[in-house]
């Protein structure tokens, strides 16, 4: 786990039930206010909650920013599970007014998380190789082709700016089934070893 830097910002994660998470979020120009030192604070805040993606929702502001480094992925894997990925040993990226150009490749399980959800995961499907435009931190646009666990991190939190959650894809009767602990999320009825703000 990398070491803090005591002069930056940690933010509270937002929980379930926010309506900023619900929200399609806005663009931004190399002009916005402080971007250089939020990008920062949210590494540090992303790394002090134990996750591996942090999108700006998250720590509500609706703006298409997001961070992740599914590099810590791989490090915890056994040698002979990494191999069942292409995309190792991961990358770590900052991605600015991302929109997803193609998506491709069979549908495959894996066992997701959200640090907004927290205590709750389960299986989700999303396609294996995504092509994706974004803008970098220094405002340099990329069109880049991610695959394996890296695609679906990056796709975890695309989804984040476009108002969705994992638990949107999961079918009906499992959705009822997580009602009860999704509404003591809301109201804070969780324990968690990091900072987090409740709607409710």
């Amino acid at each position: 786990m990398p070491r803090f830097n005591t002069d930056k910002m940690i933010y509270p994660i937002v929980a379930y039930g926010a309506q900023v998470l619900r929200k399609v979020s806005q663009d931004i120009k190399p002009d916005y206010p402080g971007l250089q030192e939020l990008i920062a604070d949210m590494w540090e805040t992303m790394y002090a909650s134990y996750g591996v993606g942090l999108a700006a929702p998250q720590i509500n502001k609706d703006i298409r920013l997001f961070v992740m480094d599914s590099e810590q992925i791989f490090a915890n894997l056994e040698e002979d599970e990494k191999n069942l990925y292409p995309d190792g040993p991961g990358v770590k990226k900052v991605f600015i007014n991302a929109h997803i150009d193609s998506a491709e490749g069979d549908e495959w399980a894996y066992n997701e998380g959200c640090l907004s959800i927290p205590k709750i995961r389960e299986d989700v499907y999303r396609p294996e190789t995504i092509t994706m435009s974004y803008l970098d931190e220094h405002f340099q646009p990329h069109t880049e082709t991610f695959n394996g666990i890296t695609a679906r991190v990056i796709q975890h939190e695309y989804d984040h700016i476009e108002g969705k959650l994992f638990i949107d894809y999961l079918k009906p009767l499992r959705r009822k089934l997580l009602q009860g602990k999704l509404n003591d999320i809301s109201k804070g009825k969780v324990q968690v070893d990091y900072k987090m703000v409740f709607p409710k």
